[in-house]
């Protein structure tokens, strides 16, 4: 491994294991809805606010693999994010059982994802997909266009759309978005219930917004003719000769 995706790599560990052991911990002590929606948005736009510099602040499996389809990452540098993702998340849920009270580290409280009574499985793998798509294009929105208006503070903005998709959806799907943050609880607890509904819905549905939102807006599909009123030049600007 590389200098540069050891850097990244402890970024993303960081920023995983804080997302888990935050969020997993407002769940396990009751902070409520509310409560764990704000210790889920928070944590995010903070770690994303101080390491997004280095890595990126992707701190989700998910996120890495939009990036990854839309040829903004290699495949070597994903897989060390995908494993610092994982481990920071696992290590969390693994310090939370030993740090809380036994009454409060059961698989439900200590945070892994499940299905509200009623929600079919498919039902659930479509509303963590969309969830995830709003996520995804925030992120590619604010933080991969060089337009954004909240670059600066993209942050804030992905914190806030996470925050808004577990008021909505916490309690039909736990509203995770994330296979790490899934994967952790799961694995700890031994909880695996519908497990594939938190790994394939946030992946198709980092997908599709990270797709979309790349050959919509950040991926001319033709370049501008020269000469044309578009341009008002003569000869081309960087970029307007081949499809970028």
């Amino acid at each position: 491994m590389s200098g540069d995706g050891l850097r990244r790599g402890v970024a993303e560990f960081i920023g995983a294991f804080a997302l888990t052991f935050v969020g997993v911990g407002a769940i396990a002590v009751g902070a409520g809805l509310v409560g764990v929606a704000l210790a889920h948005g928070l944590v995010i736009a903070v770690m994303a606010s101080a390491v997004g510099h280095i890595s990126g602040g992707h701190f989700n499996p998910a996120v890495t693999f939009g990036f990854l389809v839309t040829g903004r990452m290699a495949l070597p540098l994903a897989v060390v994010y995908w494993v610092a993702q994982f481990a920071g998340a696992v290590l969390a849920a693994v310090l939370l059982t030993g740090l809380l009270p036994n009454s409060l580290t059961d698989p439900v409280n200590l945070g892994a994802p499940a299905i509200a009574g009623g929600i079919g499985a498919g039902a659930g793998l479509v509303l963590e997909a969309i969830l995830t798509f709003f996520l995804v294009w925030v992120i590619f929105a604010t933080a991969a266009d060089e337009r954004g208006t909240f670059k600066s503070i993209a942050g804030l903005a992905i914190g806030f759309t996470i925050t808004l998709d577990i008021l909505f959806a916490g309690p039909l799907t736990g509203a995770a978005m994330n296979p790490a943050r899934a994967f952790g609880p799961q694995l700890v607890g031994g909880h695996w219930a519908n497990w594939w509904v938190w790994y394939i819905g946030p992946l198709l549905g980092a997908a599709a917004a990270a797709i979309l939102y790349e050959y919509l807006y950040l991926r001319p599909l033709r370049p501008v003719p020269v000469g044309s009123r578009e341009t008002g030049l003569d000869e081309p600007r960087p970029g307007e000769t081949a499809v970028s």
